[in-house]
C-alpha cells in the first residue's frame, strides 16, 4: 500500500502532463528535498557516530534535525559536532532554502498568471462589448439616415 501511495504522490508532485514548468520544477525540488532530508539524516548519524558530545545518534533525532535545518528553524536542540556532520547540514540547508524559494516562486507565478488570464478575459470581453455597441450605433445611424433621407426625398420632389 505504501509504495503505491508514494508513487502516486511523486506523480502528483512532478505533474507529468498538463502542468506548467514552474510547478513541475517546484514539485521536483520538493521530492529532491525529501530525499536529501532522508539521506542527510542517515549521513549525519554516520558522521556523528562515536564523536564526543554528539547528540545526533539516532535516525529519528537526525530526521527531526534535518527538518529543522531544511526549514531553517534551527531550534538548537540537535546539532552536528563533526566536520562531516556540518557538511551534511550545509547540504540540507541549501536544499531546503532552494526548495522553499522555488515553491514560493511557483506560487507567485501561478497567482500572477491567474490574474493576467482574468484581466485578459475582462479586456477581451470589454472589446467585444465595445464592438457590439459600435455595431448597434452604426445600425441606428443607418436607420436614421434612411429615415431622414427618405423624408428629404419626399419633401424635395
Amino acid at each position: 500500500m505504501l509504495p503505491g501511495f508514494l508513487t502516486r504522490a511523486v506523480e502528483l508532485l512532478l505533474g507529468r502532463e498538463g502542468r506548467s514548468l514552474h510547478l513541475k520544477t517546484a514539485g521536483t525540488a520538493t521530492v529532491v528535498l525529501g530525499g536529501v532530508m532522508l539521506v542527510g539524516s542517515w549521513a549525519v548519524v554516520a558522521a556523528e557516530h562515536g564523536a564526543r558530545g554528539a547528540n545526533l545518534t539516532t535516525y529519528p533525532r537526525a530526521l527531526w534535525w534535518s527538518i529543522e535545518t531544511a526549514t531553517t528553524v534551527g531550534y538548537g536542540d540537535f546539532f552536528p559536532v563533526t566536520l562531516w556532520g556540518r557538511v551534511v547540514g550545509s547540504v540540507v540547508m541549501v536544499a531546503g532554502i532552494t526548495t522553499y524559494g522555488l515553491v514560493t516562486a511557483a506560487l507567485a507565478t501561478w497567482f500572477v498568471g491567474r490574474e493576467q488570464r482574468r484581466r485578459h478575459q475582462l479586456v477581451h470581453g470589454a472589446e467585444e462589448l465595445g464592438e457590439e455597441a459600435v455595431r448597434a450605433l452604426h445600425a441606428r445611424f443607418d436607420r436614421l439616415e434612411r429615415m431622414v433621407g427618405g423624408k428629404g426625398e419626399e419633401s424635395g420632389g
